[in-house]
């Protein structure tokens, strides 16, 4: 059992926050439910995961994150602001006075202009759905085709508590595979600042002594020598360096904006050595949860098909969903084009899917695909952060050991060189 943080809202629109003991958030999340309350947040309070979410509040990291995200809206504050609409329209406010009300009390601004913005197109005359279309960085296509499958049945607060669920889901899922990234990355951007200060300035100082003491022609141990010809590429030409790096940072991107490059580009991902299982699980479950969502929620299958494809964010998967939509169009199944692309969809995902359309309920299979593949991915990711923190200690441990050993040979020739002087 794990302490878990909640913040929800009465029936009233009152805030209230608390801890509950429990196994999972859903489970925190049903119990909260079931007490009348709806869950706004929910967050497992575990000491691993707090110092890997801490990195991202770091002052340097922070304000790089906030610069690659301009414009957007974090999870957290969609899925709060969801959470709350629903809530506010299930406690029979209206659209636009529930709309100005989260106007007043949302923190973030990008969100809050989107906003202003959803609510002054509503009280002109719009739809929901139309108004929200208006700001695609904010709400995407699932977000805006959800709403207006919402407005057509008559069910925008189911619509909207759905699409808060799949938003805690989804950021559940990203917040697990970040935090276990990140550790690893700023060890090895500390790692490699302290390395730089050292061939920069330590290593050249060694071997002008060494040199010094052993006169005219004096000859280093090897790995000596690499580390003083390590030091001076680092202090003379290091642009080669950055140079290589940019340039492939651009081969990269250039790549990426053809079809066939970024197709190419995402195979490879999928086929990478254990972070390629990751990838794979990940887009399985994104791809079942999104489109079983829409199908839940009333959005025709063709017109889900599509917005699965542009919200995919894997250029394999996307080829996977067009020829599913292909089949579709045709009258055929959903699984059998799946059995063209075994590097995402495995013969049991197929199998899983194929038995929901054989009963009738492809969006409960779905959603059981979706949960299993997020925990194979919880799972996973625990495992690769506990096999990460020692195999990043092995692998500085011999770096550093290299280069004290590759300073060190010298001295123990150095009573011989002083002896010839």
């Amino acid at each position: 059992m794990a302490q878990v943080a909640y913040k929800a809202m009465d029936r009233g629109g009152k805030e209230i926050k608390g801890m509950i003991e429990a196994a999972t958030e859903d489970i925190v999340i049903e119990r909260l439910r079931g007490m009348g309350y709806y869950p706004t947040e929910v967050k497992r309070q575990k000491a691993a995961a707090a110092t890997q979410a801490d990195l991202f509040e770091l002052p340097g990291i922070k304000h790089i994150v906030k610069a690659l995200n301009r414009g957007k809206v974090a999870g957290k504050h969609m899925m709060a602001f969801t959470r709350q609409l629903a809530t506010l329209i299930g406690a029979g406010l209206p659209l636009l006075r529930s709309l100005r009300i989260l106007e007043e009390q949302t923190s973030n601004k990008n969100l809050k202009e989107a906003v202003t913005g959803v609510a002054d197109d509503v009280e002109a005359g719009a739809t929901f759905s139309e108004a929200l279309a208006k700001w695609p960085r904010i709400f995407n296509k699932l977000y805006v085709n959800m709403v207006k499958a919402g407005e057509i049945g008559g069910a925008l607060e189911t619509v909207l508590d759905r699409l808060a669920i799949f938003a805690e889901k989804a950021a559940a899922v990203r917040s697990k595979v970040r935090g276990a990234i990140m550790y690893p990355i700023i060890v090895v951007i500390i790692t490699s600042i302290v390395l730089t200060i050292i061939m920069v300035f330590v290593v050249p100082k060694f071997v002008a002594i060494f040199l010094e003491l052993g006169g005219p022609g004096t000859r280093l141990p090897g790995p000596t020598e690499f580390l003083r010809a390590a030091s001076e590429f680092m202090l003379h030409r290091w642009y080669v360096a950055v140079a290589f790096l940019i340039a492939i940072v651009i081969v990269y991107r250039l790549v990426n904006r053809t079809e066939k490059g970024k197709y190419a580009t995402d195979l490879v991902k999928l086929k990478l050595p254990v972070f390629g299982t990751l990838i794979q699980k990940s887009a399985i479950a994104r791809f079942s949860r999104t489109f079983g969502t829409l199908l839940n929620t009333g959005v025709p299958i063709l017109q889900a098909l599509v917005i699965v494809k542009d919200t995919s964010g894997n250029e394999v998967v996307a080829k996977a969903v067009v020829e599913v939509h292909k089949s579709i169009r045709d009258g055929e199944t959903i699984s059998e084009p799946l059995k063209q692309f075994p590097a995402v969809f495995p013969p049991l995902v197929v199998h899983m899917i194929a038995v929901g359309e054989e009963t009738g309920a492809i969006d409960a299979m779905l959603f059981k695909v979706a949960e299993a593949y997020e925990r194979e991915v919880d799972d996973m990711v625990d495992g690769l952060a506990k096999l990460i923190e020692p195999l990043l200690i092995v692998f500085l441990g011999v770096v550093i050991g290299f280069i004290v050993i590759a300073l060190y040979l010298p001295i123990f020739g150095l009573y011989d060189l002083i002896g010839k002087n």
